[in-house]
């Protein structure tokens, strides 16, 4: 385990980024932000990523002012069109189609807050879909595994079988880039003894 460092808190309720946090072998606590995740017109993915990073951070940060804390959010692009978490299953199976025989990006916005200083970066990691068939497409939405992540899928489950490649970090396409937010803790003093 890692020497004791500051306290550190992760803005996120997701299951998939605590389990990745604990790759880090660091304690942290975990406070749900609540925040509105909607993107402003004509705001860019990048733009969309960082901005609601920022905002999980700083909510979190409100609660737990001397606390270091880690906000993040993922998005799926593909064609130019943002696909976030989709609120029912017939908006899923619309993300499917849409990625059925593409390639996509995977965009991850990750901000470290720390009383008045924000590191406030992104990663992105392209992701290529096999073609998918209706029957392909039904089958997997009754896994239930679609609606609760950008794109409508889990490349770390039954959507496994439908990925062709990936270049780019494949944590980053789970939600959380373990080694870039490694590197960026190490980098903003968080971890002093490395």
């Amino acid at each position: 385990m890692i020497p004791h460092q500051p306290h550190l808190v992760l803005a996120s309720e997701s299951p998939r980024r605590q389990a990745l946090m604990k790759l880090l072998q660091i304690d942290f606590e975990v406070i749900a932000s609540q925040a509105v995740e909607t993107a402003k017109s004509n705001e860019s993915p990048t733009k969309l990523v960082k901005r609601l990073a920022k905002t999980k951070a700083q909510i979190v940060q409100n609660k737990r002012q001397t606390s270091w804390v880690i906000g993040a959010d993922t998005i799926v692009v593909c064609n130019s069109e943002i696909l976030g978490k989709p609120r029912s299953m017939t908006e899923a199976a619309a993300m499917l189609t849409k990625l059925s025989g593409q390639s996509h990006e995977v965009l991850t916005g990750i901000c470290i807050q720390y009383l008045q200083n924000c590191d406030l970066t992104y990663v992105r990691t392209t992701v290529s879909f096999s073609t998918l068939t209706k029957k392909e497409i039904e089958d997997y939405l009754i896994t239930g595994e679609s609606l609760d992540k950008a794109g409508a899928y889990g490349i770390q489950g039954y959507g496994s079988r439908f990925i062709t490649d990936i270049k780019g970090c494949y944590f980053n396409v789970m939600g959380l880039p373990v080694s870039h937010l490694y590197k960026r803790l190490k980098s903003t003093g968080f971890l002093t003894n490395y």
